[in-house]
C-alpha cells in the first residue's frame, strides 16, 4: 500500500462526511464564537491520540497478548457496524445519545474521528510494514487534514449540499466502510488460516 492508498483508506474510516450531521448536533447549543476554536482542540486531541497509538499500538498489542489478526477482526467489526448505522440511521445517530454542554474529546476526538477503526487500520499499516513508520505518520496527516477541512467547514457544507445529499453521502460512505471492514476481516482470517 502507498502513501496516497493509506491516506484514503484512513479518510474514509474517519468519514468526515458522515460525522458533519454529528459534529452539528453536537455543536448546535455551543456559542457561534466558540465552535471553531473547540473544532480545532478536538481535531488536535484526536490527531495526537492516533499519532500516539500509530507509534504506541504495537508495545502495547505486545503487552496484552493480541494478535494483529485480532485486532483487525475486531477493528473491521466496529467499522461494520458503524458502516451498517451510517446506511440505516437511527434518530439516536451513529454514536447514540449526544451530551449535553461543550463536548470534551468525547465524541468528537474520540470516537468520531480517532475511533477504533482508525486506531485498528494504523496497527495494521504499522505492524505489516514497521520500517515505513514515516510514510504512514504521512498518511495519516493527510486524512487528518482533508477530514479537519471538512468538520472546520461543516455548517457551511450543510447550507451548501443540503440535509438529503450529506445524508446521501453519508450512507455512500457507509457502504465503502461496509466494504472495507469485509476486506479488513477476509485478509485477517487469511492471515491467520495461513
Amino acid at each position: 500500500m502507498d502513501i496516497i492508498s493509506a491516506a484514503v483508506l484512513l479518510f474514509l474510516i474517519m468519514d468526515p462526511l458522515g460525522n458533519v450531521p454529528l459534529f452539528l448536533a453536537v455543536l448546535k447549543n455551543v456559542k457561534p464564537e466558540r465552535r471553531f476554536r473547540l473544532l480545532v482542540r478536538e481535531l488536535g486531541i484526536a490527531l495526537l491520540a492516533l499519532v500516539a497509538f500509530l507509534f504506541l499500538g504495537k508495545p502495547l498489542m505486545t503487552l496484552l497478548a493480541l494478535r494483529q489478526e485480532s485486532v483487525a477482526v475486531g477493528g473491521g467489526i466496529v467499522l461494520f457496524l458503524i458502516g451498517v448505522k451510517m446506511v440505516f440511521p437511527s434518530r439516536e445517530g451513529i454514536f447514540g445519545e449526544l451530551p449535553e454542554g461543550e463536548p470534551f474529546i468525547v465524541p468528537l476526538a474520540i470516537p468520531c474521528v480517532a475511533g477504533p477503526s482508525v486506531m485498528a487500520a494504523l496497527l495494521l499499516l504499522s505492524n505489516k510494514e514497521p520500517d515505513r513508520w514515516g510514510e504512514w505518520l504521512l498518511a495519516l496527516g493527510l486524512a487528518w487534514l482533508a477530514t479537519s477541512l471538512i468538520l472546520l467547514s461543516s455548517s457551511r457544507l450543510q447550507k451548501l449540499l443540503g440535509d438529503s445529499v450529506i445524508s446521501a453521502l453519508e450512507k455512500l460512505m457507509g457502504m465503502l466502510l461496509v466494504a472495507v471492514s469485509v476486506q479488513m476481516i477476509l485478509e485477517a482470517m487469511k492471515a491467520f488460516l495461513a
